[in-house]
């Protein structure tokens, strides 16, 4: 892990309260905090690209900063 900086421990795709699917992106951060976000399908196509991965299986261990990429 690089030092300041939170990681991509996993990411999901599950419903959204809305019935549109997000994707739940644990992270953990530098401190050793664990937390889940949910993105939705837009943003979660957009890390995805950023990340240069085509599933959300290949996100585990991306840094969360690539969700800025090009934003």
């Amino acid at each position: 892990m690089t030092d300041g900086e939170a990681i991509i421990l996993d990411a999901v795709v599950a419903p959204g309260h809305d019935g549109a699917a997000e994707l739940l992106v644990t992270l953990r951060h530098p401190n050793g905090g664990v937390e889940t976000v949910a993105l939705d399908g837009e943003t979660g196509f957009h890390l995805m690209k950023s990340c240069g991965v085509s599933s959300a299986a290949e996100l585990p261990g991306q840094p969360w900063r690539r969700i800025l990429e090009g934003l």
